[in-house]
């Protein structure tokens, strides 16, 4: 279970290269794991082909990226359909960068 919702942690990650990123430092260690674990429960219907819900939406836009960017390894990159997470961003009506740089990945 663990690694379904680090999955879900990886996707709803490219949802959030729709937001400005916020100054480092505005956030605990402790704020930001409160975060992500907020942002996975919010979006793990993901892992079972939903649409992101309102309140993942919801969710994606108010989560700082610095929290959620470290967890974007190669290895968690390669689990992740980028084209799938664009749709889903688009869905939460939110636009994608180009080129912008999270963890591991970069939008195309």
């Amino acid at each position: 279970m663990e690694r379904a919702g680090l999955v879900v942690v990886m996707i709803c990650l490219l949802c959030l290269v729709g937001v400005v990123p916020m100054a480092e430092g505005d956030t605990t260690p402790s704020q930001c794991k409160q975060e992500k674990n907020l942002l996975v429960g919010a979006c793990k219907p993901i892992i079972f082909g939903l649409q992101p819900s309102a309140a993942c939406c919801q969710r994606v836009r108010v989560t700082h990226a610095e929290c959620v960017c470290p967890y974007l390894s190669p290895k968690v990159a390669n689990l992740i359909n980028v084209k799938r997470s664009i749709k889903q961003i688009q869905g939460c009506g939110r636009t994608v960068p180009h080129n912008f740089k999270c963890g591991s990945v970069t939008t195309p």
